[in-house]
């Protein structure tokens, strides 16, 4: 039994984060990939990167991947509000770091 694809799959947002950062993420047509490529500050950056994906609520999807780098994210993406927390972490001064943040969605054509 395959799982039901996800409906971010084959889309492409722009995510506005909390903190100033924005990125533009790509998810493949199967819903079990990302590229994603930072804006603004970030620009130039971009990795692609296997998901892990579970639907939690109607439109409402758990997803989270592994960067080269070692840093984690997780996102609760919420599709109907186009909102999403998200949850990353990452090797600072003194070990490991972990930021929690809320961003927003928009899908791009």
């Amino acid at each position: 039994m395959t799982a039901p694809l996800p409906a971010f799959a084959g889309h492409t947002y722009l995510f506005q984060v909390d903190n100033g950062a924005a990125f533009r993420n790509t998810y493949s047509a199967d819903g079990r990939r990302l590229r994603w490529e930072g804006l603004g500050e970030s620009a130039g950056q971009w990795e692609d990167v296997e998901l892990h994906v579970a639907q939690v609520a109607p439109e409402i999807y758990f997803v989270s991947w592994t960067e080269k780098s070692g840093i984690t994210v997780s996102h609760v993406m919420d599709l109907a509000a186009m909102t999403v927390r998200t949850f990353w972490t990452f090797e600072g001064e003194g070990g490991r770091v972990g930021q929690l943040h809320t961003g927003t969605l928009q899908a791009e054509a």
